[in-house]
């Protein structure tokens, strides 16, 4: 018999709900005892129930099209184009070397074109570049939410609205280190808007669509699932991307992704392709750190991020044996600045932090994040790991300074040898001095400085492995501080002696202080 295709589609659903309450049937008579009581057997019933329905209701069948949904969601996604001012260059793009046949060939042949020097100014020529990009409105009175790399550096913003309306915008702020911006229109009437969703509840395999302008194309909607969460792509301090496989191209930049409730779950932000197309590799902000940016660039046309005052690291494997972690997780306190909250709450270099504020620090990038959306000014209970055992300090937050730029650490270069009285630490494939007007000379250190001072280091070795540099300064051993390459050595033999496999130094490098859980060569 033919049915219709709606008509088939119920009879379907029918037919699967019959077959699953055939199967009840059949198991609740194989569970069935005379000796069991009515009760029991009911309760069966309703747990089986229970878990059927919660079951058919938290499944979200593939949807058979997309085009309610994009009907009603792409009149509040608009095109953001921008222009700028910038340096024309001057003269050809290649030059040849004083002196050579071809110079004065060359000069006469651009100043037959007019594009010689002779007789030009030298004043730099300007010109108008122009940008492409996408937003969307999250309010009726013309809120538009982007990318700040979108607007970065504009003169002039220009919103085109879904039905081809244009509106100046004013940019209200923005924020790099999340490459987020908000903009404002002023519309004659109010504009349609869509609202925040909760990314944290969505699930690596769901549904998403975006919406945006790839190319300048306009409106144009993809759909994709969720591929990811929690992508680290080196943009920035609070990488936390969801990554999606909708397409998205240049031009997207700033758009939304939505879920299939019609919220924004994301902002489209950037994409991995070798050839500069969609690959199926698209990175969106997630609404869970964009709406409390947004938030607070509306209030206070900035942002304002909670501060702890202290430059951390990865928690390794080796560093978790050296301090005595079941396992590599927490962020190490390399360094406790001397004006932050840190210090004035007693957290010490080398305490490794575990929890602040309630939430797990399960590795070092989660920490600024966590540490940035905390409210300044809140005292934070901070779970630290020290001297083998776990202790619980209180923290009053301050506010981060948003030109407070972190420094990455750069290799030294390996200087000629010199005569100087060194000493080989051979578990360590290094060789290490103490500090004298040799040694200042050499490596460029301050003056009045002290201390053990890495002169070699094995290409082979661990240390090197690791990032340990010839003019790295030795700190700490084995949490005791030391000042001679005695000490050095006595804290590495005792380490042997206990059988460690690792012993932790602090070392200052030329970013600043950091620990190194260094592994013992035992065969030297």
């Amino acid at each position: 018999m033919n049915y219709p295709k709606e008509q088939h589609r119920v009879l379907q659903k029918f037919n699967t709900v019959n077959a699953a309450t055939n199967r009840i049937r059949h198991m609740l008579k194989a569970l069935y005892n005379p000796a069991r009581s009515r009760f029991t057997a009911a309760l069966v019933i309703v747990l089986l129930g229970v878990t059927s329905v919660s079951q058919i209701a938290n499944a979200r069948p593939a949807p058979e099209s997309f085009a309610d949904l994009a009907e009603k969601l792409l009149p509040s996604v608009v095109n953001i184009s921008t222009s700028q001012m910038v340096a024309e260059r001057q003269g050809p793009d290649f030059q040849f070397p004083p002196g050579s046949p071809f110079e004065d060939l060359f000069k006469d042949f651009m100043d037959r074109n007019g594009q010689g020097g002779q007789g030009q100014s030298q004043t730099p020529q300007q010109r108008r570049a122009t940008a492409l990009g996408s937003g969307f409105i999250i309010s009726a009175d013309g809120y538009i939410v982007t990318n700040n790399h979108v607007i970065d550096g504009a003169d002039e913003i220009t919103v085109r609205l879904h039905d081809g309306d244009t509106l100046p915008a004013k940019l209200i702020g923005r924020d790099p280190k999340t490459d987020v911006a908000l903009l404002k229109v002023e519309p004659e009437e109010d504009l349609p808007f869509v609202n925040w969703g909760d990314s944290d509840h969505s699930r690596i395999g769901d549904w998403a669509m975006a919406i945006g302008n790839p190319f300048g194309l306009g409106g144009t909607v993809t759909a994709g699932i969720i591929s990811a969460r929690n992508r680290d792509i080196n943009q920035g301090p609070y990488d936390d991307f969801i990554q999606t496989d909708a397409s998205i191209n240049r031009g997207n930049s700033g758009g939304p992704l939505f879920n299939l409730d019609g919220d924004v779950i994301g902002i489209n932000s950037a994409i991995y392709s070798p050839s500069g197309g969609s690959v199926g590799i698209g990175f969106a902000i997630p609404s869970a750190i964009a709406q409390s940016v947004v938030d607070q660039l509306k209030e206070y046309g900035r942002t304002r991020r909670g501060w702890l005052g202290v430059h951390i690291q990865t928690v390794t494997d080796d560093i978790a044996d050296s301090v005595g972690l079941d396992k590599s997780t927490g962020a190490m306190v390399a360094g406790v600045s001397d004006d932050g909250p840190a210090k004035a709450a007693g957290i010490k270099q080398g305490d490794v932090i575990l929890s602040f504020d309630g939430k797990e620090v399960e590795s070092m990038r989660r920490l600024p994040r966590i540490v940035a959306e905390t409210k300044i000014g809140k005292d934070v209970d901070v779970v630290i790991w020290r001297d083998g055992e776990k202790k619980t300090v209180q923290v009053e937050l301050g506010e981060l300074e948003e030109d407070v730029v972190a420094t990455s650490a750069e290799p030294g270069e390996e200087q000629a040898p010199v005569a100087i009285a060194e000493a080989e630490i051979k578990p360590l494939g290094m060789k290490i001095a103490n500090v004298d007007d040799e040694l200042r000379r050499r490596y460029n250190l301050a003056e009045g400085t002290e201390g053990v001072i890495v002169t070699e280091v094995n290409r082979d070795s661990y240390a090197a492995e690791k990032g340990v540099r010839p003019g790295d300064i030795i700190i700490e051993a084995s949490h005791s501080s030391v000042s001679s390459v005695e000490e050095v050595s006595d804290a590495v033999k005792k380490a042997m002696d206990d059988d460690k496999r690792t012993i932790l130094m602090l070392i200052e490098t030329s970013a600043g202080p950091r620990y190194f859980g260094l592994t013992l060569n035992k065969e030297d």
